[in-house]
């Protein structure tokens, strides 16, 4: 539920498109401030999202337009995991999720009519046929592939330069998480794997995925790229790897549980 809140936190999360507001000096750290305004921001919409627990999410949208104030900067979101913390990006991810939800639900999908917060729950729900939407989680699995000691790691289009990751895949209708892990992985590299085991998950909001990382051994095939989502991959001994995710990311905690094991 949106709601005013008792809580003292000050730190808000002021986002233009896909981008996040930050002090860019010394210290780099988000803005902490009473309200958007006080910035000489004028925010499109703004809200207090608050949690059982007494955490408290403060989000701002802004216009693609809007200039940074003098010391400030927007700055990609995925520089936050990197620059302010693995807590900052979780907050910072919440308040992007809120906010992204929010703004693709103004209108009702059903009758097309304004969409308003509930005062119950955390929901928006229509003002002409009280439709409920609730926000937008996107499963998917990201999977640690393991054969004779060497890792599986592809590397997308998408990455920076040079950058090498394990290999992720969303959640299809009617699939089990192991079911999917398989099909992924056959998908973009045409193997098998089976001695599939859970591992962990994080929050991934970009936009709105929740990652379920799972390890797996090698069963049969050869490697072959499906040239869409893959452009390369292969097996690494840690003496052959090329540069891989942050260790704050559930990819990079997958990598180093690979190399924790090994060394053991």
């Amino acid at each position: 539920m949106e709601t005013k809140t008792r809580n003292t936190c000050l730190i808000w999360h002021i986002f233009r498109e896909d981008d996040i507001l930050i002090y860019d000096d010394d210290q780099i750290h988000l803005p902490e401030e009473k309200n958007p305004e006080i910035l000489g921001i004028e925010p499109i919409r703004f809200r207090e999202t608050a949690y059982p627990e007494g955490e408290v999410i403060k989000w701002a949208e802004v216009t693609a337009e809007t200039e940074p104030p003098e010391g400030m900067k927007f700055a990609p979101r995925r520089k936050v995991l990197e620059v302010l913390g693995e807590e900052n990006f979780a907050s910072s991810g919440k308040a992007y999720h809120f906010m992204d939800w929010t703004r693709k639900n103004l209108f009702c999908g059903r009758c097309g009519s304004p969409m308003k917060d509930s005062e119950v729950e955390r929901s928006r729900i229509c003002t002409h046929c009280d439709h409920v939407e609730y926000p937008t989680i996107s499963p998917a699995v990201i999977v640690a592939v393991e054969k004779e000691g060497k890792l599986l790691l592809g590397r997308s289009p998408r990455f920076p330069k040079g950058r090498y990751s394990v290999l992720a895949g969303f959640v299809e209708p009617g699939e089990s998480l192991e079911d999917t892990v398989k099909r992924e992985i056959r998908e973009e590299v045409s193997i098998e794997v089976d001695d599939i085991e859970y591992f962990g998950s994080q929050p991934w909001p970009f936009p709105h995925s929740l990652m379920l990382g799972f390890t797996a051994k090698w069963k049969s095939g050869a490697i072959r790229i499906d040239e869409k989502e893959i452009e390369d991959a292969g097996w690494f001994s840690p003496e052959e790897f090329p540069e891989i995710p942050t260790t704050l990311s559930i990819a990079g905690k997958l990598i180093g549980h690979f190399l924790k094991n090994r060394k053991n």
